[in-house]
């Protein structure tokens, strides 16, 4: 059987030359979801330990709740972009440069946003 291309589970394609391409879809999904994880993971132990400083009641967790609701329309339209591609383009490696810069500009939103949020609330709970 000669097939050009098996899509194996996850992100790797393989041709029958036994060399590996990605998935430009799974692997924005993939980083989508661990942007997010690491999102909320900054904003409990970094914003809200700064926001609680400030705030004595559920205030800041209310806030918690809200910071990582507004994040998700961001991390969407990343996701959206590659998730939209045809099977072909979703392995072609014309995209890496594309990839790489949206996933450079989803990981900068997904570490900044926190610090910055943190930054913020010292200054006015100080």
């Amino acid at each position: 059987m000669s097939m050009d291309k098996v899509v194996e589970e996850g992100h790797v394609v393989e041709k029958n030359d036994g060399h590996h391409i990605r998935d430009w879809r799974r692997s924005m999904s993939d980083n989508v979801a661990l942007a997010l994880l690491a999102y909320t993971a900054l904003q409990i132990f970094v914003t809200v330990h700064a926001m609680r400083q400030g705030m004595n009641s559920i205030a800041p967790y209310v806030l918690l709740v809200l910071l990582v609701a507004g994040i998700i329309p961001f991390c969407r339209k990343y996701e959206h972009r590659w998730t939209a591609l045809t099977d072909e383009q979703a392995v072609d490696p014309a995209l890496a440069g594309a990839f790489r810069r949206d996933q450079i500009a989803l990981w900068l939103l997904a570490i900044s946003t926190p610090l910055i949020l943190t930054g913020f609330f010292m200054l006015i709970f100080s």
